[in-house]
């Protein structure tokens, strides 16, 4: 990987034998494999077991958990919060779990639609709860630094499954507790446009 940085840097038109450049092929490649060390990851060994049986059946939220992913279309950063609730049906998980769980798919190469569902699935095949929802915000430097330069502009995406996609009320809550704290606008707008999925639906 080193050689290919190297090639990289001579095809850009710098000089790789240069002080400022000698260890970069070093430190690009260190950083690439943390940046996509996802991909080595074992949810069971990252769950380790860490699901109780306990007696309750009200929504759990863990929410503003920051992640750092790269696009794979550009290789460029996008990074935001993640928000993610669940109603159990007889287990929860450790919420020390569920950071860890968006930490596996968002060191990856990746899209943000699909770290979104990606997060939904796995804590709906793991807890097995009566709904799952997840709220992604991000900005995306592919965006910010290139294309169309909109410094300012985020994406918001949304996955909802079981209550939380059938029942309005279930999914508003949630909705207005992740933005208690965190007021971001954008979780208003994202459901403006889950009910609006929902009423298509």
């Amino acid at each position: 990987m080193q050689d290919l940085i190297r090639q990289l840097l001579a095809d850009l038109g710098e000089d790789p034998s240069r002080e400022g450049l000698l260890n970069t092929p070093k430190r690009v490649e260190k950083a690439l494999k943390f940046l996509t060390s996802g991909y080595d990851a074992n949810l069971d060994d990252i769950v380790n077991g860490a699901l109780f049986t306990v007696d309750y059946n009200e929504m759990v939220i863990v929410k503003d958990i920051d992640f750092y992913s790269m696009c794979e279309h550009h290789l460029l950063p996008f990074f935001g919060k993640c928000h993610v609730a669940y109603i159990p049906s007889t287990k929860v998980i450790g919420l020390s779990k569920i950071p860890r769980i968006v930490d596996v798919f968002s060191r990856r190469l990746q899209v943000q639609e699909r770290l979104t569902n990606q997060v939904a699935d796995t804590i709906r095949d793991i807890v097995r709860p009566l709904g799952v929802a997840v709220v992604v915000e991000a900005t995306h430097l592919c965006m910010s630094m290139r294309g169309v330069e909109k410094q300012n502009s985020f994406a918001v995406t949304s996955a909802m499954a079981g209550v939380f996609r059938d029942q309005a009320r279930t999914r508003m809550e949630f909705l207005e507790l992740i933005k208690l704290r965190s007021g971001v606008s954008s979780v208003r707008e994202s459901a403006s446009t889950s009910l609006a999925c929902m009423a298509e639906d």
